[in-house]
């Protein structure tokens, strides 16, 4: 056995053994891409080095082999640092994204592509807890929103973008009418309890997602009836209230009281409610400074009330604001997007993790706008159908048109966006896809093999795929070519993918640490 230690923690291992061995035995994480157990470690990421025994070279510890009274630190500056950089030049050389640009640019965050390719499948019910695990009112807003989303769609370059509201409103609708309609699971209580001024769709998302964590909400509003703007400021053929009726009877649980008719500031004090309540949120629409005031806000110069804008915090801890209240463009889906971000920045409050750092958003590498001939690549694996318009454009899409609309997804998103090392090693790291500026390859697809897809532009010159070719014995199998910076993965011989993958491709699939060889039938 060989003795050593690790970030100042000693371990016993055998002889052979790797120093991620030896880390793995302590529990210590290192991270990986290019290393799979089993294989002959390629060196190419460089991601897991170390430093050993004091030296100014970092080491991979996927190859180098534990040595006896060996000195390992794993988690120094120099050695994350170095990391990072590792993680930021692997990003300067990949070719896709990990969120489709309907997704990024929706306000609520939406995963549109998920939502689509349900649909696509007839998967109803399972597109609609897709919806609503970021759109508390899919129904109203696939009839009001002036839909960001579709203006980024990749399509919209060829022969228009798919129809992402009428299809989260297809869904939204099969939900309202169901029998079974989705009900979100509910935590169990947290003895919290937060006041929300406003009944309009930052107010309803707020509540909503804070109820399912548990914590009980009591929404005020100086209207009748729940809605806020939704009711009050959109025409009702637009947005029929028996729509917003349903869709909020909908959001509604046990852990949420409404208060209707009840006026801040006149019906109740704003000191009682910051006395009996453990958190606010201010959903009021636009305050003048008046009722600022009265409130204990400070406006902007923009006439907004003043937070922190990746906490929805005002200066008050206690009190959080968001919609039209600290956004001026009235757009209802940037209003319920504030809900549900605001709802975790208060439940964070609430369980005192509210700290600098806490909020973090996801990573996406993005590819940004398409080179020429790029679409023509997306193009040639999507279904040629043109744009569907609903044969009844008052009830919108049957099932039929909703299916056939949704197969005109070009699927931009990466489809091991769940599994991607580099994206799960650049979200640790925090690294930044632009940190090294280098002219971006043309976005190629190899999409005839019937079980995978290659895109060379994710690939990290690993080798897996390699070696699990040779492991299951493909005649052909795959191989590099090429030399220096221009070595690729590829077929031997100029010979086809289907050709040189024929029992191997799901396995290199699923030992590839990208998207770079991906299943073309999944779950996500």
């Amino acid at each position: 056995m060989i003795t050593l230690t690790i970030d100042n923690k000693t371990v016993q291992v055998p002889e052979g053994s790797t120093i991620l061995d030896a880390a793995n035995k302590l529990g210590i994480e290192i991270p990986s891409m290019c290393f799979l157990k089993d294989f002959a470690p390629s060196t190419s990421c460089m991601v897991c080095v170390v430093k050993v025994n004091d030296s100014d070279t970092l080491i991979p510890s996927c190859a180098t082999l534990a040595a006896e009274s060996m000195k390992v630190q794993s988690d120094i500056p120099h050695v994350i640092k170095a990391r990072k950089t590792a993680i930021e030049l692997l990003l300067s050389d990949h070719v896709g994204d990990c969120l489709g640009p309907c997704h990024v640019t929706c306000p609520a965050k939406m995963n549109i592509p998920l939502m689509i390719r349900q649909i696509a499948e007839g998967k109803f019910t399972d597109a609609i807890k897709t919806v609503k695990k970021d759109i508390p009112l899919p129904a109203v807003l696939g009839r009001i929103c002036p839909a960001p989303c579709e203006k980024a769609c990749r399509r919209s370059k060829a022969d228009g973008p798919v129809s992402i509201c009428l299809l989260k409103r297809f869904v939204a609708d099969i939900d309202i009418e169901s029998p079974e309609s989705y009900l979100p699971e509910i935590a169990p209580s947290s003895g919290k309890h937060i006041a929300i001024i406003g009944a309009g769709p930052a107010g309803l998302s707020t509540a909503y997602y804070l109820a399912q964590k548990g914590h009980k909400c009591t929404v005020f509003d100086d209207h009748d009836k729940a809605g806020g703007m939704l009711r009050y400021g959109v025409d009702r053929q637009k947005l029929p209230h028996k729509v917003l009726d349903a869709e909020i009877a909908l959001t509604m649980n046990s852990n949420i009281i409404f208060k209707n008719n009840t006026r801040i500031g006149s019906d109740i004090s704003i000191e009682e409610v910051k006395k009996d309540f453990d958190a606010i949120f201010i959903a009021t629409g636009t305050l003048d400074q008046e009722q600022a005031e009265l409130l204990g806000l400070k406006l902007s110069s923009k006439g907004t009330v003043e937070i922190n804008s990746e906490t929805y915090q005002t200066e008050n801890p206690k009190i959080f604001a968001g919609g039209n209240a600290i956004s001026k463009t009235r757009l209802a889906v940037r209003s319920v997007a504030h809900g549900k971000e605001a709802a975790n920045s208060i439940d964070l409050f609430l369980l005192n993790k509210l700290e600098p750092g806490a909020v973090v958003s996801e990573f996406n590498h993005r590819m940004k706008r398409l080179l020429e001939g790029e679409i023509e690549t997306f193009m040639a694996s999507a279904d040629k159908t043109q744009r569907i318009e609903p044969s009844q454009v008052e009830v919108g899409f049957n099932s039929s048109e909703a299916k056939s609309d949704s197969h005109r997804c070009l699927h931009c998103d990466c489809r091991k966006v769940d599994s991607c090392k580099l994206k799960n090693a650049a979200q640790q790291f925090q690294a930044k896809s632009n940190q090294f500026d280098a002219p971006r390859k043309h976005f190629i697809q190899y999409y005839s093999h019937p079980d995978i897809i290659y895109e060379p532009g994710k690939c990290i010159d690993c080798g897996l795929c390699i070696q699990t070719a040779q492991k299951q014995k493909e005649g052909l199998g795959l191989t590099f070519i090429g030399r220096g910076f221009d070595v690729k993965v590829s077929v031997p011989f100029d010979k086809s993918i289907e050709q040189a993958l024929k029992t191997a491709a799901l396995s290199c699939a699923a030992n590839c640490p990208t998207g770079a060889l991906a299943p073309k039938h999944n779950d996500n």
